[in-house]
């Protein structure tokens, strides 16, 4: 399929800069693709349209502050953005800024670090200290926003973007990107879906920065999709298969639960407990196994996570709700709107 027909033209005020406030108040785009019926609502609605007996899947991945500045001995900034933990203080990066191998650098705490080159266009990042670096990256790094959401990071309000860029669920420490979806969730709602009789239950996928990177070939067959280290723990997955055997609805809140949930399930539709990689690449033509319904935010044309949803519905549907969500001015991307596909 040609790259050409998922992009849209998205006007520049629709990408959201600030997220609602709040959460559980920005609009809800909800989408029957049985009937074609279009829905406009808020986002604690979404309790008018789960049922008792859905499983809702919601990913509780936290983000790290992973993006980091430094110094090198001539004065020059480097920034760093780092990806995974490799090792005890050694981490895999990308990073901006004239870099040589094996480049000394100082962290504003004048913690000293070392850059090495790899034979791809990521670098080797160790923190020389002896000290653990996850118990002061809240001081020395910043929150890993979205490049389209722009930010001063000499003068922003830090810890504001960092507890909003982050689910009331997050547990497990990793991504460095948030699953947003799962965003507009608050307490209060998730306690209002339990009492219904709404199931929750969790899956951990450390959302990497591949999540922000262009499809760049023409032929969108020919992407290499980037690894995800994704979890599915023994009890969500006897949750999982149980509702399966009921035939009630497993309802994934976000692409990156879908990821996770759709690389583990059999031609079945179970699911198994495992800690593993996923590299899967869902487009149209693909047929969903583990997936009935989906919360998910408004995606970029031409990116993966379009092209995901699209093969839940289809193509023509998708660009047409994406078209009626820019005539009502919903806000998209990361700190945007929800849709409800169902």
């Amino acid at each position: 399929m040609d790259i050409e027909l998922f992009d849209y033209a998205l006007p520049q005020h629709l990408i959201a800069q600030k997220p609602h406030i709040p959460r559980d108040e920005c609009k809800l785009m909800v989408y029957n693709k049985t009937n074609k019926v279009i829905e406009h609502r808020i986002f604690k609605d979404i309790t008018s349209y789960l049922k008792k007996g859905d499983l809702l899947i919601l990913n509780n991945t936290k983000v790290i502050p992973a993006r980091i500045f430094a110094k090198k001995d001539t004065g020059g900034k480097i920034e760093l953005f780092l990806l995974e933990e490799m090792s005890f203080n050694k981490y895999l990066c990308i990073t901006k800024g004239k870099i040589k191998d094996k480049t000394r650098a100082f962290l504003k705490n004048n913690e000293e670090i070392l850059i090495e080159k790899t034979d791809s266009d990521k670098r080797i990042v160790t923190f020389l200290s002896n000290k653990n670096v996850k118990e002061c990256l809240q001081t020395i790094g910043e929150v890993p926003l979205p490049p389209y959401i722009k930010r001063d990071y000499n003068s922003y309000d830090k810890e504001n973007d960092f507890n909003n860029y982050q689910t009331v669920f997050a547990k497990k420490e990793g991504a460095v990107a948030a699953p947003t979806a799962g965003i507009h969730f608050t307490k209060e709602l998730l306690d209002n879906l339990h009492i219904k009789g709404v199931k929750i239950a969790y899956i951990t996928l450390h959302v990497g920065i591949g999540t922000f990177r262009p499809v760049k070939e023409k032929t969108i067959e020919n992407h290499k999709m980037h690894e995800e280290r994704y979890e599915i723990s023994a009890e969500t997955a006897k949750i999982f298969n149980q509702t399966k055997m009921q035939k009630n609805r497993i309802v994934a809140v976000g692409t990156t639960a879908v990821r996770a949930l759709e690389s583990s399930a059999n031609r079945k539709g179970y699911i198994h407990p495992t800690t593993s990689k996923t590299d899967i690449f869902i487009y149209p033509g693909y047929k969903y196994k583990a997936v009935d319904a989906m919360i998910t935010n408004f995606h970029l044309p031409k990116s993966t996570l379009l092209m995901m949803i699209s093969a839940f519905s289809s193509r023509e549907e998708i660009l047409d709700c994406y078209r009626n969500a820019i005539d009502n001015n919903y806000r998209f991307f990361s700190f945007g709107d929800a849709m409800f596909i169902y």
